[in-house]
């Protein structure tokens, strides 16, 4: 039975940023990937060119019932780190927006980058490898695989969560810490479309490719961004982000028109263009097909000069806060993460180790810790991996 330092459980961003580091301390480390390769959700990434971290990475970017615990090893390795990475290897990268970094190029070349920092660690990577048994066998465990019988002094657990199965994700990583006696918090779709009701559908469906800027609020929380109307509800950067903090039955409330005072500009076009239509006014500032809509639906459309001041303001009133109450999300099968995991309070927020099981680690989605969208999970799974591979 061949006996290592390190099994580290999934080729993700987290699992090869910990074997690197645990490569890089002379532990002999094991990672298994039980699809074809490494690194398949970083080749998907900010359109195939991997948002692989963010500038501006703070606490308060990320979800957690224990919003300290991302803390330590957020502080202990920085996107200026990783960035170090990427320019040791001469991967040419620009900052998209708010902070944003993308490849310039492919996200192929993240992948291949942490792949052979692996190799330059001696790290053995098998992908394809299927784990079926994972025992705690004092001081190590002992896992059955398609290859044959592992035995390793520390096991790392970075599956990640159930987004995107058709990438292969599971419930895995879940189902092993429960074994472990680890509570795991409940899970949902994080960073996911959201979907219309049956009639919001009837009356929005048609307005399917729109788009705009707009601000969501959700739950005290708000987010200004683009907003997309898709076939089968809305989307886009600011939708994708208050949906981390959106339930069902919640409200969302929709400001179309964010950093305009409308009331305000619906007076002055009053006086200035008394005998044009509402739905033409609107269309000034909103796309043509949304402005016809919600004038049909809700305003009506006649010359300005045939609205009194109260239906104005009610106008207004509705521009800045739509509410709007989604029936659903998208589910996992669009979301970018998996919101709630591996309770951190039975974690060691200094190394992901397990407080329950000697040797047990967490890192990465899998752990109840979840970023805004716009590379602060690259930069959690960087930092958790980091954390975990320096304490092996």
């Amino acid at each position: 039975m061949p006996l290592w330092d390190v099994v580290i459980i999934g080729g993700g961003a987290a699992g090869l940023m910990c074997a690197i580091e645990a490569g890089k301390r002379q532990r002999r480390v094991l990672l298994i990937e039980h699809s074809n390769r490494v690194g398949k959700k970083i080749l998907m990434s900010g359109g195939g060119r991997c948002n692989f971290t963010n500038l501006h990475v703070r606490p308060d970017n990320f979800l957690s019932a224990n919003p300290h615990f991302c803390k330590s090893a957020l502080a202990r390795y920085s996107p200026w780190d990783f960035i170090a990475m990427v320019e040791r290897h001469s991967i040419a990268y620009h900052e998209k927006e708010s902070g944003q970094l993308f490849c310039d190029q492919s996200s192929k070349l993240i992948v291949n980058m942490l792949v052979a920092e692996c190799q330059q660690a001696g790290v053995r990577i098998e992908v394809g490898c299927k784990i079926t048994t994972v025992e705690h066998r004092f001081p190590g465990f002992a896992l059955e695989t398609s290859l044959g019988s592992v035995q390793a002094s520390a096991l790392v657990v970075a599956s990640g969560g159930l987004s995107i199965p058709k990438m292969g994700a599971s419930g895995f990583g879940y189902e092993l810490a429960k074994r472990f006696g680890h509570r795991i918090l409940a899970t949902r779709p994080a960073l996911v479309p959201l979907i219309f009701t049956e009639e919001d559908l009837e009356q929005y469906r048609d307005l399917s490719g729109i788009g705009l800027l707009a601000e969501i609020r959700c739950n005290n929380h708000y987010f200004a961004g683009g907003m997309l109307f898709t076939h089968r509800g809305i989307s886009g950067p600011a939708i994708l982000q208050i949906s981390s903090y959106w339930q069902l039955s919640d409200e969302l409330g929709i400001n179309l028109l964010p950093g305009t005072d409308v009331l305000a500009w619906l007076t002055e076009r009053q006086r200035s263009r008394p005998s044009a239509e509402l739905r033409t006014v609107l269309a000034e500032c909103l796309p043509k097909r949304l402005a016809q809509r919600l004038c049909k639906l809700v305003f009506g459309s006649f010359p300005l000069r045939q609205y009194s001041q109260l239906e104005l303001e009610a106008v207004a009133e509705r521009l800045q806060y739509w509410r709007f109450y989604p029936k659903g999300t998208e589910g996992y099968r669009t979301a970018e993460v998996t919101f709630g995991g591996v309770n951190t309070d039975e974690l060691s927020s200094a190394t992901m180790a397990s407080k329950k099981v000697p040797g047990l680690y967490f890192i990465g989605e899998v752990v109840d810790v979840t970023g805004h969208l716009g590379g602060f999970n690259f930069q959690w799974a960087w930092a958790s991996g980091h954390a975990a591979g320096q304490a092996l």
